[in-house]
């Protein structure tokens, strides 16, 4: 086997025959002595006219065996395992954490506050036609995490945090396109995360994890230090004891983050963003990316990424969503939050991206909350400010009476220039938009920069910036503003030497795959002090 780097145009690199004659002509061998032909990355270069594909290809010559692309997970059954972890939280940190302790022989209890898959998407369909929001079971809330009805996109690459391909091998061996294998954006997309969190839940169980669904965690056990968790305990009364437990809880679980404040955990302020969902026609997109008004053969809709430096603080895009829809992805019902999604093959007209404003610890210092934060949750004041901001795009979408949710929304231009939009253009926003000047009313450390912003993106492509563009409060949730303290090594609370906090919502991660990282490495840690302890016994 030998590897090639390969350049080509977007049509050729779609076609198998080009892709093999082009390999054969850098090795300098025949056609017909290659047998097959394995990608293993693709990344697509278009900041020239002439688009570019860049491939990373294993040849395989006549007579040498195709090996697997990866080794597939080797699970063990944990019904009478020694040991238990709880864990809380069935997103990508909390799934993949389950999987890994399984595969280290360990029982994993996944619990998650809402429900599982199918039944979420029912509530989530309610939510959509602006029939009220179930405060458990929503687009941030239920198994899979918040990711599963939000895209599926599976940027990170990092090689810091450990084995990122791993993940990727992961989601194909339970159902996802191959090439998320190998592409520098990798996308599932939402219509298809549905089935692949299913098999991972069969697969826990089948092996002899268990999942407990509707399962909202309350209180913690502690041991009299506070140094140890003996047990959690849920809404329901329902007691849960383990020899670990990892908090897998995501960005959005406001009241587990009060709760443990109260149960006097301790948590960290930190840096977060904030801004809007712009949308623009998605053909407007594609004409400023690729140079034509034509979509190039071999190549899907457009995406971008845009960032700026504003006042000392940076101004970006975040989840740009290429043929999407921008749904409500709010969890309190006087809050107004949106975020974006794509289906699989990513052909709606209408192209969104969150564009945030970076807030850090100080910018907070001089806000006054309308009502006076409790010394013990100090730590939570990005939160408080998270919730002031979208309840005030909530109130601005009440027009006539209650809205649910509606949101908030005002051309793009309008929205740089300081006007009033007398009306709307077409959005993809089911539950519906109502004219807001978010100009007026969004915080000016969040506003006034994401003005300059916009101003700054439409120099670099210019027609960006249009009042075919519309944008919507409120993007909030693109992290937390909390972080759960750990031990960088360990990964242990500083505090409590068997709790783990992990993923996005301890503020370790930024997406769906970094949060699946971090929850096989917490997984990877708890069982090598497993195995640490058992050979110090021996």
């Amino acid at each position: 086997m030998q590897t090639v780097q390969l350049i080509l145009s977007a049509p050729l690199s779609c076609q198998t025959q080009a892709i093999k004659k082009a390999a054969a002509q850098q090795l300098r061998l025949p056609s017909d002595h290659i047998s097959h032909l394995r990608i293993v990355k693709r990344s697509v270069d278009a900041r020239q006219r002439l688009i570019k594909v860049m491939l990373t290809v294993q040849v395989f010559l006549q007579g040498e065996d195709p090996a697997p692309a990866y080794l597939p997970p080797h699970f063990l059954d944990v019904r009478h395992a020694k040991q238990t972890v709880a864990i809380v939280g069935a997103g990508p940190a909390g799934l993949f954490a389950a999987l890994t302790l399984i595969e280290k022989g360990i029982r994993p209890i996944l619990i998650d506050r809402g429900k599982e898959v199918s039944e979420r998407k029912k509530d989530i369909a309610l939510l959509n036609r602006n029939q009220g929001l179930i405060e458990d079971s929503n687009y941030c809330f239920g198994e899979g995490g918040a990711g599963t009805f939000s895209d599926g996109k599976l940027f990170s690459r990092s090689k810091k945090r450990g084995d990122m391909q791993r993940v990727m091998e992961l989601f194909h061996f339970f159902g996802a396109d191959p090439s998320v294998l190998y592409e520098t954006h990798a996308h599932i997309g939402s219509d298809r995360l549905p089935s692949i969190i299913r098999r991972i839940r069969q697969t826990i169980i089948e092996w002899g994890g268990e999942v407990c669904y509707n399962t909202r965690i309350d209180h913690l056990r502690l041991t009299d230090d506070g140094k140890r968790v003996l047990a959690l305990v849920a809404a329901d009364g329902r007691v849960f004891s383990a020899d670990a437990f990892i908090l897998a809880i995501g960005h959005s679980a406001h009241d587990t983050y009060r709760m443990l404040a109260r149960e006097g955990i301790d948590l960290e302020r930190k840096g977060f963003a904030l801004g809007v969902r712009v949308e623009h026609p998605q053909s407007l997109i594609n004409r400023l990316m690729y140079h034509t008004d034509n979509l190039p053969e071999g190549l899907g809709n457009a995406s971008y990424s845009l960032v700026t430096q504003v006042e000392g603080r940076g101004v970006y895009s975040f989840c740009m969503c290429p043929g999407g829809h921008i749904v409500p992805a709010g969890s309190m019902t006087d809050g107004c939050v949106v975020n974006g999604m794509s289906a699989s093959h990513r052909n709606s007209p209408f192209a969104n991206s969150g564009i945030v404003v970076e807030i850090r610890e100080s910018d907070l210092d001089d806000w006054t909350p309308p009502v006076p934060i409790p010394h013990e949750q100090e730590a939570l004041r990005g939160l408080f400010f998270q919730e002031y901001v979208e309840h005030l795009a909530y109130e601005h979408a009440q027009v006539g009476g209650v809205a649910l949710s509606k949101a908030p929304a005002q051309r793009l231009r309008d929205f740089v220039e300081g006007k009033g939009s007398a009306s709307l253009p077409p959005c993809s926003y089911l539950p519906g938009i109502v004219p807001s000047r978010l100009d007026l009313w969004l915080p000016p450390i969040i506003g006034r920069r994401l003005q300059q912003g916009f101003r700054d993106f439409d120099r670099k492509y210019h027609g960006y910036l249009t009042n075919d563009a519309v944008i919507l409060g409120v993007e909030s949730r693109s992290s937390s503003p909390v972080r759960i303290p750990r031990h960088p090594d360990t990964m242990q609370h500083i505090t409590c030497s068997n709790l783990y906090p992990v993923g996005e919502g301890a503020g370790y991660a930024g997406g769906i795959t970094s949060s699946a990282l971090d929850g096989i490495n917490a997984a990877l840690k708890i069982a090598s002090l497993s195995e640490d302890n058992r050979q110090s016994k021996n």
